[in-house]
């Protein structure tokens, strides 16, 4: 428990870094574009931004790797800074391809390349999944180690023990079944690499900071395994609620109502679970930018309005870090239970009376 509180208070004591650093980039001062702020900082970017001192910004280049007209193109990403052009390439400001490396075709138009650059999210993910895997691969080292007669693990062995045992017997056999054994991998792996993610996320200063799971791209490939998973190993009286449900027979036939809605139900079901993890971490982090930027929105409008702004923004942005540690586990929980649920759903067997 003292080790989860020390974790605690330095994710608490670290939320009051953004201030710092949102202080250096607007000068203190100056007029600020709360959208830039906000989107800036939680969305993907071709370097990764540490900290502002003063006029200087230390940031680390990340590798850019695009495929254009004129071929393959590898360079670091500082050859794009500030608007500068290489080889053709340049990061687009506006538009539709705002943010977003592009070139210009024969007409003089903006057109994207092929872009496998390592980004932001990228390099975050790479990192949150090494993590992951330490973490993992430590506590099977120490059950190697230790004789199940020397009794129950503690510290954080002791922590994952418990809460893979708690998501594999409350979770996953209790929604999926008898065969819950087969899909224990899978959505293990979900939680832990959701939580992990959503955690390292909250930590403002490098190697954290990435909004890994506020990228949509990261929860559609998650929902996408869920929806493989559960359509793949379908069981026959699953497919024949679809496309026969026990319903009376004019909502089938002639005009298929029930067995096009429960059709439509299978894609909407991992959208569902796209839309739900991307817009609640997504959100969480806006918030918490939004009630740090009150700060300097008030600058002028006098020392006491500032003041008194100043200390209930770091109170409420203290409170909804502290609450945004609530919502990663929970996040995590409920798309592992929904995804054991849909699952579950499948594997269901024919109705004998």
């Amino acid at each position: 428990m003292k080790r989860i509180r020390y974790i605690v208070l330095t994710l608490l004591l670290l939320s009051a870094i953004p201030t710092m650093t949102l202080r250096a980039e607007t000068g203190g001062e100056e007029d600020i574009d709360v959208n830039e702020l906000i989107f800036g900082h939680i969305g993907d970017a071709y370097e990764w931004h540490v900290v502002t001192v003063g006029d200087t910004h230390l940031t680390i280049p990340l590798p850019v790797i695009v495929k254009s007209n004129t071929g393959w193109h590898v360079f670091c990403s500082s050859h794009l800074a500030e608007g500068k052009e290489y080889e053709g390439l340049y990061i687009a400001e506006g538009g539709a391809y705002d943010g977003k490396i592009v070139e210009r075709n024969a007409a003089g138009e903006e057109v994207r390349p092929i872009d496998i650059s390592i980004t932001k999210n990228v390099l975050g993910l790479f990192i949150n999944s090494a993590l992951l895997v330490v973490i993992m691969l430590s506590c099977a080292r120490w059950y190697k180690k230790h004789a199940l007669e020397q009794g129950a693990p503690k510290g954080g062995v002791g922590m994952v023990e418990a809460t893979v045992m708690s998501i594999y017997n409350d979770v996953i056999k209790g929604c999926i079944g008898e065969d819950y054994k087969r899909y224990a991998p899978y959505l293990l792996t979900a939680f832990f690499f959701v939580l992990v993610n959503n955690l390292m996320g909250l930590i403002p200063i490098f190697p954290g900071g990435a909004t890994v799971t506020g990228n949509i791209a990261i929860t559609m490939v998650l929902a996408i395994c869920t929806f493989l998973f559960t359509n793949i190993f379908g069981t026959k009286a699953y497919w024949k609620e679809i496309f026969w449900p026990e319903v009376p027979t004019w909502l089938k036939v002639p005009i298929p109502m029930m067995p096009l809605i429960e059709f439509f139900g299978i894609f909407t079901k991992p959208f569902a679970l796209m839309i739900r993890l991307f817009a609640n971490m997504m959100a969480g982090h806006a918030a918490l930018l939004s009630l740090i930027a009150i700060i300097f929105i008030t600058v002028k409008a006098g020392a006491v309005i500032n003041g008194s702004m100043t200390v209930v923004a770091v109170a409420f942005g203290i409170f909804m870090n502290a609450l945004e540690l609530l919502v990663a586990f929970i996040q995590a929980y409920v798309f592992t239970m929904l995804s054991a649920v849909f699952i579950g759903l499948s594997r269901v067997k024919e109705h004998h009376e």
